[in-house]
């Protein structure tokens, strides 16, 4: 092939373009280089440019086709530098973009900036305090512990009184009059008066949004006692200053320790004052307040159409990013003052770096510059073009094409409502292996602004499933490195990744501690890894970035990186975090982005109403979302549109756009399109519309061939035998059952040989039946292999077990074919070893297994927690194979091990939806919860996807399943009247009854999207994302003599845990052994990782991690290396 490359470079990049390209072309002219060059070549070339690439760095190539045609290839480097064609400007112009018209619609951009500004100039005031100024002065060395009351909560009172002190009519024109005309007056200031509960309380509306960006600007108001936490459950706000009025120090800005009244007094002493001699920010101080009172009347349109709370959200973010960056900066050497106070101190010489008034004149500054550039945060980062693989094809099988139908509907209804409304809410129930995942990508491709680009996030639960998601988004989409971003918050795990399969494990969210100035703190946690190359443009962000160049790259990668792949967690920051700034980098993302969550019904309870939160934060920020599974619950669907509804309606306020939202549903059968508007009486509009599209959804799955059918295994329980044995036996009969009629004989053996799994709910009966399975009776024509797999096990081997398991178990045979396991050495060597006319490899697995792994078995046996695990656990047999079945391949176990031992009120649960009193089913017998008929028929999502019009939810497991997610979300209360409608003595009336909805805001998703509880972190205190006990980490150690568990210090050190954690290492019997599936030694792995014997240790610590729950209590745990580290009893 002939081609021609055109270089555009600039600085340095100039010579090392030049210098590869002369390598491969012939240089024929200044910047243009001509060749003969094979595919193979020109990747080549490519990748070297990559590899040499700076933000200077802008090469394109051209493939001449013919004597007239030519295409455009590709760009490495900066792409704004050619257009689609690959063409380059002959002329350009500039634009200021702090000082220019950037502001498109944003009709509020102006008093974002006039309130960030007025609170960046005070939100520092109470560091003046005697008290603070102690702290940072290196000369005195008695540090106390903390400071009685933090001194955002000091700035807080000292601009209450102020401001009380100008007018008691509570209008803002007056005391913005004031500063105008009089500047500040510190002798009217009473330290009695000042020391008082509440200091958000009794403000005009524009004071009370300032106050509250000031002392929220490190954290969110969240009270530290638990009881007072407690309490706000039953109360109510029915105003914003209701609200504010609760706040007192109690909710995070006090600090009871034993000096703590002897340090209080030097709280409210000033001696050098209050600022007022400071002229630099008296004046600015003024001039703030000119413009914010000069815009008061914008503040009255906001608070009247709710757009004030999306300004509160940028002017909190855009505030917190002006503390950060100049918190970071050396003093300003230049700064002409003579204030002697003081607002931070040098991390690491601890001498006190900048002037107080300097500090907020700049954070000031820096603060209102990012607001600004918001426009630009939301329309100019890098879109991912030159997408040839989604461009529908001839050759697409018939089995993908539903993809193209429902790009083809899409774009038809955008050219039909000629684009009326941009508030798109998708859900794809595409069925496993359909292509949903490429398929989101055409669908968000067909839904950017001009239909050809991408930008957005996939958002992921298991850290499995993003890297997977990430190579398959790489390989399949061919997406540049410089378009791809892979996010998964763990070094270690990305580079098992690259020898095989990831391995899953918890994520684990340090909160940042206070170090000197809390806004030194990184907006983002350490352990992140970025998988991202690619140019870093745009200059102009420079002031919000860190100036460390290797976090700035990374941040950068998040921020710019056209298509965003991570897990769920590094996103649900910007909704979560309760203080400090990690949630800005996310924030700044979905800007920009739109939003997919993929695989979503794998979140349930808590988890789901932060999710909720994000994507209400999502559709406030103008962003379309899309969720994404084939077993979606109606209420999860309606619960999220929802929330969704709710943030575009502040959107579209905000921004003078239709509030309408177009809601899209989407399978391999059909693409629906319609557009709701965004009031409550029109939600039933989209319930009949969401029906509408299950019930024809329903009717293909039901003329589907049966691969799947279950039937109820009994349960029953004898009196001569440990309860726990005697239902081992019956799960160990029920493999046997299932094996007998679903297993493949390996021709060359003449063995019957099957593959299956038991799932079972929790990791102590895992072990368990494992080690029983292994070391009891089997028929003599019979042979076992068994593995155990779950959570708690050592990262390395877990790995290997992952990666075997991916190897073995997708199986894609047609008919009449043998699996290509069979050809595996591991099975191999077990097939030779056989001498028994049935061999069965049994995987005794928890949830794990439910999500995320690509399997493919003969038959399963599960331990019933849910309806939804057992159609979850149902996808994993005959997961790629096709054609009917005669016999049932899953047996369901009448009774779970809890319900098998009975005593317990609720067994469903851990995991589970029976969690209280509202959820409690009548009985724990599967035969009555279940409709086994169904079932013998086909086991499919129908019962998931399509709830019954009347529940019976303590009767039947699915109806339980429908009832829960409803109240979680909050959808049983759609279409009843809300409580802002009723006399304030009613409420107080209904608050009082338990059963009141309104009186249970923490309850459910209500409590975030409506209201002002969101001003604070306790719908994040009551509904925590990723909710768990607390979980250690420690390390398996390989030492010169020894191999043992470390736990790791803060200083780095690792010092032996096994002792005080009651860890004892139990090898298995040789006769266990033999019935081992995958045989695994640690210590063997870890040199085979190892470049040398010298670093085998580092590699253990590396790849050694394990995580677990521990408890306090005199609890034992056992560990070897083929069934991890479990408790026992």
């Amino acid at each position: 092939m002939m081609v021609t490359f055109v270089s555009q470079c600039e600085k340095n990049a100039l010579k090392k373009t030049r210098r590869v390209l002369d390598a491969f072309a012939n240089r024929i002219g200044d910047n243009t280089w001509q060749t003969l060059i094979t595919e193979e070549g020109l990747l080549t070339v490519k990748k070297m440019l990559r590899q040499t690439a700076s933000r200077s760095t802008a090469v394109s190539c051209h493939w001449i086709r013919s004597r007239s045609r030519s295409q455009f290839l590709w760009v490495v480097g900066n792409k704004k530098k050619f257009n689609a064609e690959g063409y380059v400007p002959v002329n350009s112009t500039e634009k200021d973009l702090l000082n220019s018209e950037f502001e498109n619609d944003w009709k509020y951009l102006p008093l974002i900036k006039a309130i960030t500004g007025m609170a960046a100039l005070l939100h520092d005031w109470g560091k003046a305090s005697l008290l603070f100024q102690e702290k940072l002065n290196p000369e005195i060395k008695n540090k106390h512990k903390g400071d009685p009351l933090r001194h955002e909560w000091i700035s807080c009172l000292l601009f209450q009184q102020w401001i009380s002190n100008q007018t008691h009519e509570r209008l803002d024109e007056v005391w913005l009059n004031s500063l105008i005309d009089k500047g500040i007056d510190e002798t009217c200031f009473n330290t009695n008066v000042l020391q008082k509960e509440k200091a958000l309380a009794e403000l005009p509306t524009a004071a009370a949004l300032i106050a509250w960006l000031i002392v929220s600007h490190h954290r969110l108001p969240l009270p530290k006692e638990k009881d007072l936490c407690d309490r706000q459950r039953e109360a109510d706000n029915s105003s914003l200053a209701d609200l504010l009025a609760r706040i007192t120090p109690a909710w995070g800005y006090e600090n009871r320790f034993d000096e703590y009244n002897a340090l209080l007094p030097k709280c409210f002493e000033f001696p050098l004052g209050l600022l007022s001699n400071s002229s630099i920010w008296l004046a600015e101080l003024k001039r703030r307040a000119k413009d914010l009172l000069h815009h008061l009347p914008l503040l009255v349109q906001a608070i009247n159409d709710g757009s004030w709370r999306g300004i509160l959200h940028h002017a909190r973010l855009c505030l917190m990013l002006g503390d950060h960056y100049y918190s970071s900066q050396p003093n300003d050497h230049q700064w002409k003052t003579s204030i002697e106070l003081y607002a931070n101190t040098d991390p690491s010489t601890k001498a006190r770096k900048q002037k107080l008034d300097e500090h907020l004149v700049n954070v000031a500054k820096v603060a209102v510059n990012t607001v600004k550039l918001l426009p630009f945060f939301e329309t100019e980062p890098l879109k991912a073009t030159e997408l040839y693989e989604l461009a529908p094809k001839a050759n697409t099988p018939k089995a993908f094409r539903w993809q193209d139908k429902a790009v083809r509907k899409i774009n038809e209804w955008r050219e039909h409502t000629e684009d009326k409304s941009q508030g798109y809410f998708v859900v794809n129930m595409a069925s496993t292996g359909c292509g949903k995942t490429i398929a989101n990508a055409k669908i968000m491709q067909a839904l950017s602004e001009e239909g050809e680009s991408l930008r957005f996030i996939l958002a992921l639960g298991l850290r499995t499933l993003t890297l997977q998601t990430g190579d398959e988004y790489k390989e399949r989409l061919k997406l540049q490195e410089s378009d791809l971003a892979v996010l998964i918050g763990s070094k270690a795990i990305s580079e098992l990744h690259k020898s095989g399969r990831a391995v899953e494990k918890d994520d684990i969210e340090p909160e940042q501690a206070d170090a000197g100035s809390e806004s030194l703190d990184s907006l983002q946690d350490e352990l992140d890894e970025v998988r991202w190359q690619g140019v870093l443009p745009e200059e102009e962000l420079t002031t919000i970035l860190s100036t460390d160049k290797k976090k700035s790259e990374k941040y950068r990668a998040l921020l710019y990186a056209p298509v965003l792949v991570c897990t769920i967690d590094h996103i649900m920051a910007a909704t979560e975090t309760k203080r400090g700034g990690r949630y800005i980098l996310p924030c700044l993302r979905l800007m920009s982005s739109d939003l997919v969550i993929d695989e979503i019904d794998d979140f349930t309870g808590d988890d789901l109403i932060a999710i909720g939160r994000l994507v209400h934060l999502a559709a406030m920020l103008g962003r379309k979302v899309m969720i994404s599974s084939a077993t979606i619950p109606p209420d999860l669907a309606l619960g999220l549109y929802n929330a969704y509804r709710q943030g575009w309606k502040v959107f579209a306020a905000s921004r003078d756009r239709v509030s309408t939202v177009n809601c899209v549903y989407v399978d391999e059968f059909s693409a629906d399109v319609q557009m709701v508007g965004c009031n409550d009486s029109d939600l039933a509009a989209y319930q009949e519309f969401q029906q509408s599209f299950v019930s024809k959804r329903v009717d293909k799955l039901k003329q589907q061939v049966a691969k799947r059918k279950a039937d109820i295994i009994p349960c029953i329980k004898q009196n001569d035998q440990p309860l726990e044995q005697q239902y081992f036996e019956i799960v160990k009969q029920a493999v046997l059952a299932k094996h007998q009629h679903h297993n493949t004989l390996e021709p060359e053996s003449q063995t019957r040989v099957s593959f299956g799994v038991v799932r079972v709910a929790n990791i102590q009966p895992c072990v368990e039946l494992t080690q029983y399975l292994l070391s009891c009776d089997w028929p003599a024509d019979t042979e076992v292999r068994c593995m155990a797999y779950h959570s708690q096990q050592v990262l390395l081997l877990r790995h290997e077990q992952e990666k075997h398991l991916d190897e073995v178990l997708k199986r894609k045979e047609k008919t009449g074919e043998l699996p290509e396991a069979f050809a595996h050495p591991v099975i191999r060597d077990h097939l030779t070893t056989c001498q028994a006319k049935n061999l069965i490899f049994i995987l005794v697995a928890t949830p794990v297994e439910e999500v995320g792994r690509d399997h493919d078995f003969d038959w399963a046996v599960i331990e019933p927690s849910s309806f939804r695990s057992i159609i979850q656990m149902a996808g994993r047999v005959r997961r790629h194979r096709d054609g009917e079945i005669k016999e049932p391949n899953i047996g369901l176990l009448q009774y779970n091990v809890k319900g098998f031992r009975g005593g317990a009120e609720r067994v469903f649960n851990h995991p589970g939806y029976e969690t209280d009193s509202a959820t409690q089913l009548a009985t724990h017998d599967l035969s009555e919860l279940v409709d086994e008929t169904s079932l013998l028929q086909a086991v499919n999502a129908i019962v998931r996807i399509q709830k019954r019009v009347v529940l019976e939810p303590h009767n039947n497991l699915a109806d339980l399943e429908h009832f829960a997610t409803a109240k979680t979300l909050g959808t049983d209360q759609i279409g009843k009247p809300q409580q802002a409608n009723i006399s304030r003595q009613e409420r107080y009336n209904r608050n009082r009854r338990s059963n009141s909805p309104q009186s249970c805001w923490h309850e459910h998703l209500h409590g975030h999207i409506h209201g002002y509880w969101w001003l604070t972190a306790l719908p994040q205190y009551f509904k925590r994302f990723r909710k768990s006990e607390p979980t250690v980490q420690i390390y398996l150690v390989k030492k010169e003599r020894s191999i043992e568990f470390c736990l790791r210090e803060e200083q780095g050190g690792l010092h032996p845990i096994e002792r005080t954690l009651n860890i004892e290492h139990l090898p298995l019997a040789p006769t266990q052994q033999q019935k081992l599936w995958l045989q695994r030694d640690y210590s063997e792995l870890v040199s085979i990782y190892s470049p040398s014997a010298e670093q085998e240790f580092d590699t253990s610590v590396r790849y050694g991690e394990i995580s677990f729950i521990y408890r306090e209590g005199n609890q034992q745990y056992s560990y070897n290396d083929q069934l991890g580290l479990v408790k026992v009893k």
